[in-house]
């Protein structure tokens, strides 16, 4: 896992998590509010509900964040992360202690380069699966 996890603020606008998102080569940036987790921003998010649907730059993250934020716990093991990847087609969850503050960012490349490679491999076949569970459609 990631620790050094930048955040976003939900009144920060696109263009800066865009700018963000290249200055730490990432595609996904957790948002917080008063220390709690409330949404995640990605890059799909801002070029499908931004871009796409016209919104200029300084439109706020919080126009075009998903809200649902799924995330796993610190003391999880790496099968059980993988396998609820795997159920909810995610390639990133944000990792929080047992209070729910967040503690880093783990990835399928995290999990597939510290463990069975076979595993990793066909948790990311069955998060890649075409599925309506994430469209964004415009």
């Amino acid at each position: 896992m990631s620790t050094d996890v930048q955040v976003a603020a939900p009144d920060n606008t696109m263009q800066s998590a865009a700018r963000a998102m290249a200055d730490i080569d990432a595609g996904f940036l957790p948002v917080a509010q008063d220390d709690r987790l409330i949404g995640i921003v990605t890059d799909r998010d801002i070029a499908i509900r931004g871009v796409a649907a016209g919104r200029p730059p300084e439109t706020s993250i919080r126009e075009v964040m998903s809200e649902e934020v799924r995330y796993c716990f610190a003391v999880e093991d790496s099968d059980t992360v993988l396998d609820n990847m795997s159920d909810i087609q995610v390639r990133r969850l944000p990792v929080v202690d047992r209070e729910k503050k967040l503690v880093g960012i783990v990835s399928i490349t995290d999990l597939a380069s510290d463990g069975d490679g076979r595993r990793a491999g066909k948790a990311l076949g069955d998060i890649a699966r075409p599925s309506a569970q994430h469209s964004q459609a415009v």
